[in-house]
């Protein structure tokens, strides 16, 4: 008998045992090279599956980024906004003063008015009716050019020599009501 009909060779002998057990006669074992294909898909799923998440990660930092910048503008804006509404209080509260109220009045040629009259709900009037007089010119105060340096200034005359003392002891003058008050 031969070598090989004997089967004493490697590859013949296994499979001559494995007929010998019953079963078929098998193929060794051999790297299929579909196996590295198989692992191909798998990678690229993998490596794209990370790729989307870094590319995620960076857009959803530069929205964020983005919406900080604009919150810090906003804020900016919002501080110029309450500085232009505190100082538009400002002018409306000056406007408003009774004394700046007044010189405006008087400006426009308004005098202030009388005493009131009211109606009653039946129609009756209460009061009397008086037309609203203007009140006197205030006197201009006196030049700086007139005064020379060194001296004090002169009363008018008509405050010192027309007006006689109406308290002789020397008493403080009663105070002068102001007219339309």
């Amino acid at each position: 008998m031969t070598k090989a009909a004997a089967g004493t060779g490697p590859g013949r002998f296994a499979t001559l045992t494995r007929r010998a057990l019953g079963g078929r006669p098998v193929r060794p074992a051999r790297p299929r090279p579909g196996g590295q294909a198989a692992r191909t898909p798998f990678v690229l799923l993998v490596v794209a599956l990370l790729a989307g998440g870094l590319i995620s990660l960076l857009l959803l930092n530069s929205a964020l980024n983005e919406g900080s910048f604009q919150l810090t503008k906003l804020k900016k804006e919002t501080t110029a906004l309450t500085d232009e509404e505190q100082a538009l209080q400002r002018d409306v509260d000056a406007y408003s003063a009774p004394d700046a109220l007044q010189r405006r009045a008087q400006e426009l040629g308004l005098v202030p008015g009388g005493s009131p009259v009211f109606i009653g709900p039946d129609g009756k009037v209460t009061g009397t009716v008086a037309e609203a007089e203007p009140p006197p010119a205030p006197s201009p105060p006196p030049s700086a050019a007139a005064v020379a340096p060194g001296q004090a200034p002169a009363q008018p005359p008509s405050a010192s020599a027309a007006a006689p003392n109406p308290n002789p002891g020397g008493a403080s003058p009663a105070p002068q009501p102001t007219p339309g008050r």
